[in-house]
């Protein structure tokens, strides 16, 4: 079950979407459901809305081929004549692809918690 409509990321996009991504949003959006289940099941109903629409709009992308960035990129380079280019795309996740950014895992009540389990503290014997 999706957590957020087409027309919510309509809604959010800065771009009308074609009738093809119309379609492929509702497939990203189910799988975002996914995504964040796995992350985050009790995470808050509008957060996981909100998470669900960011992520597809970075998947879809804004539709400017010729932008010269893409979408969730945190750092860039670009050269001239002998034509190089390079991004960095935060989180882990890459261009095209449904992935989680550290935003929307605030959002989601997870990430960036300090802690830690030691498994031989349950084998000690208390008296």
């Amino acid at each position: 079950m999706a957590y957020a409509t087409v027309e919510d990321v309509q809604a959010r996009s800065i771009r009308t979407l074609t009738e093809t991504e119309l379609s492929t949003c509702e497939n990203l959006l189910d799988d975002a459901a996914i995504l964040i289940d796995a992350y985050a099941y009790s995470a808050d109903d509008d957060a996981k809305k909100v998470v669900s629409c960011r992520m597809v709009i970075r998947a879809i992308g804004d539709g400017q081929a010729g932008s010269g960035y893409p979408i969730g990129a945190s750092q860039g380079s670009m050269s001239g004549l002998g034509y190089a280019q390079s991004w960095t795309v935060g989180s882990g996740g890459s261009v095209g692809e449904l992935y989680l950014s550290k935003t929307d895992k605030r959002l989601l009540g997870v990430g960036n918690k300090i802690g830690s389990h030691s498994p031989v503290e349950d084998l000690i014997c208390k008296e």
